[in-house]
């Protein structure tokens, strides 16, 4: 058994305050292979006093000292590299190929882009007499999920570091291992005694004292929109920042041209990457009306062909989703989806044939779906495709956006003009062309209950900063 029972605070590893633990579920197996601790408002008290603390001395820090920092974090992730995407694939039962060439490797990415956008970021603008400045904000609450651990981890604490501030991290108790190599990885870089800490624990034992914590200036979360709603009324009273990613049900629009059947495959084939445990997946595919029956029949087979199995197992693609939680709510959409009568194209309830143990879900392709479906309508979070029928383009943008989420849109489309006019009326805050990948010096975020705020890249690091106007600052010319 996997044991780490500390918190990482004031650059020490320390007892929790009030014993309390938790054992941490392989999903591939639904044993427990490891235990951590549970916080408690007294330790995210400390873990902000130490933030406090280090804030005075590291937000005056310079940019290359902070780059120099970035550097050392980036070397030592290097050497832990393995180490992470261990943790990640039992932690979330990712395959070891996206757990490694995927998850870990978004930490490195993300690192690389904060100090890349150090590099070159403008904290001073002249106006006139004035100048304004861009100053780090404070001490940050940064709340991160489980889906994608590490990525969010390292697009919250690089940028915060990169900007200046200190910080208190609450990783999800699901998937907390990748989140203790990476403070690991953080007091070997050298990061000064309080700048960065760790608790871990739940949403309400930790995550609620965190994000309504007077001396946290600003609040980055990453969730569901649930979550996400609880967390802004919990920093109101204080009136901090909340930035939040949250859920989605994105478009995937799929023209009648001759790149048909490669958009379908690509987009039925991502819908079932992370096992459908991401945010910004295709899960709503949107088709020519007379194409719905040849859409089935191509994701249907994407959907056969696709391995599912023990993430350690050679060449398996899809491995368990994250918890018994999870996999009995997916199993539920996938009955409703059944009972409102949407046509099962493969897939449908129960573990893949063969697999008796683990929260393994087979990749499920619906099509005939409407978008009043309950399945067109919720977040799933899980692998289940659902194919939507729509008339012209106007029916298809119609579609795309009678949704309360906004995260990600896709376009498949030969005419890159008329790709072009398509994603720009999607009412979401990313569409990708033609499989185009993330650029993680882009902004990443959504509109509507997506969230609010961005992350990636010098929009990212904006959130943890404050401007600061400085009249007279230049005395006027007569």
């Amino acid at each position: 058994m996997l044991e780490k029972l500390h918190f990482y605070i004031d650059g020490q590893w320390v007892d929790p305050v009030e014993p309390r633990t938790l054992d941490v579920v392989n999903p591939a197996t639904e044993e427990a292979y490891g235990r951590i601790s549970l916080g408690s408002a007294a330790d995210v008290d400390n873990a902000v006093a130490a933030a406090k603390r280090a804030f005075e001395s590291f937000s005056q820090t310079s940019r290359e000292e902070r780059m120099e920092l970035l550097q050392s974090i980036l070397d030592e992730f290097a050497k832990r590299f393995d180490d992470v995407a261990e943790a990640i694939m039992d932690e979330m039962g990712a395959p070891w190929g996206l757990a490694r060439d995927a998850q870990a490797a978004s930490g490195t990415q993300h690192i690389k882009a904060a100090l890349k956008t150090l590099e070159s970021y403008e904290f001073e603008e002249r106006i006139r007499t004035t100048n304004v400045v861009k100053e780090p904000i404070g001490v940050c609450g940064l709340i991160t999920p489980w889906n994608w651990p590490i990525n969010q981890i390292a697009v919250k604490v690089a940028p915060a570091l990169a900007a200046g501030c200190t910080m208190v991290l609450k990783p999800s108790e699901v998937a907390p291992f990748d989140a203790i190599v990476f403070a690991e990885v953080l007091d070997a870089a050298g990061v000064p005694a309080g700048v960065f800490n760790l608790v871990n624990g739940d949403g309400p034992g930790v995550g609620t004292a965190l994000s309504g914590h007077p001396d946290i200036a600003m609040v980055s979360f990453t969730g569901s929109t649930r979550a996400g709603v609880l967390v802004a009324q919990n920093a109101a009273p204080t009136v901090k920042r909340v930035a939040q990613e949250l859920g989605g049900k994105s478009a995937n629009i799929i023209v009648d041209d001759e790149m048909f059947e490669k958009g379908v495959t690509s987009g039925a084939s991502d819908m079932f990457e992370n096992t459908g445990q991401s945010c910004d997946a295709p899960s709503r595919m949107l088709v020519p009306r007379h194409r719905m029956d040849e859409a089935a029949a191509i994701a249907g087979k994407v959907a056969a062909d696709t391995k599912v199995g023990h993430p350690r197992d050679e060449g398996v693609e899809m491995g368990p989703v994250v918890s018994a939680v999870q996999w009995q709510k997916i199993q539920d959409l996938i009955q409703a989806g059944i009972d409102e009568g949407a046509t099962l194209v493969a897939g449908g309830t129960g573990r893949p044939e063969g697999l008796d143990k683990g929260y393994f879900v087979k990749p499920t392709v619906f099509a005939g779906v409407t978008n009043d479906m309950t399945i067109a309508r919720e977040e799933i979070f899980g692998p289940v495709l659902s194919i939507i029928a729509y008339d012209d383009e106007d029916d298809a943008i119609h579609i795309a956006n009678d949704t309360p989420y906004g995260l990600s849109g896709y376009v498949t489309c030969a005419d890159l003009d008329a790709a072009r006019r398509i994603a720009s009326r999607m009412r979401t805050g990313m569409v990708h062309i033609n499989g185009a990948w993330l650029e993680a010096a882009a902004p990443f975020g959504g509109y509507k209950q997506s969230g609010n705020g961005r992350e990636w890249g010098h929009h990212g690091m904006s959130e943890f900063l404050e401007m600061k106007s400085i009249y007279g600052y230049e005395k006027r010319k007569k």
